[in-house]
């Protein structure tokens, strides 16, 4: 199992809607969440910034199934206005950002 991490960006002024869409979020996402062998997610604010990071066994399932996932071109669509993403046209995701160090002590 691999950790994965991205950063993007929330529009300013659109902090609290992000915060709201999060806590109200689809189950018919988080079951193509779970579909893709994403684990352990989880997604921090700092001021604009948004922090997500996962595990998982196959980063390459985790983007062939959100390619193919009409749920997760609906929840993009949805949210699209809300953030400033970066997206990698080799995957259709977020850049995943190089993992420095990592202790599981």
């Amino acid at each position: 199992m691999k950790r994965y991490a991205w950063v993007l960006e929330v529009r300013p002024g659109y902090e609290e809607e992000y915060e709201k869409r999060h806590d109200e979020i689809w189950p018919e996402l988080l079951e193509e969440m779970r579909r893709a062998g994403q684990r352990d997610y989880a997604i921090f604010r700092h001021g604009l910034t948004l922090f997500g990071t996962f595990v998982c066994d196959d980063i390459d399932k985790v983007y062939e199934v959100m390619k193919n996932s009409e749920v997760f071109a609906r929840w993009g669509e949805f949210n699209a206005h809300l953030m400033k993403a970066e997206i990698d046209p080799t995957t259709g995701y977020p850049y995943m950002l190089p993992l420095i160090w990592e202790f599981e002590g």
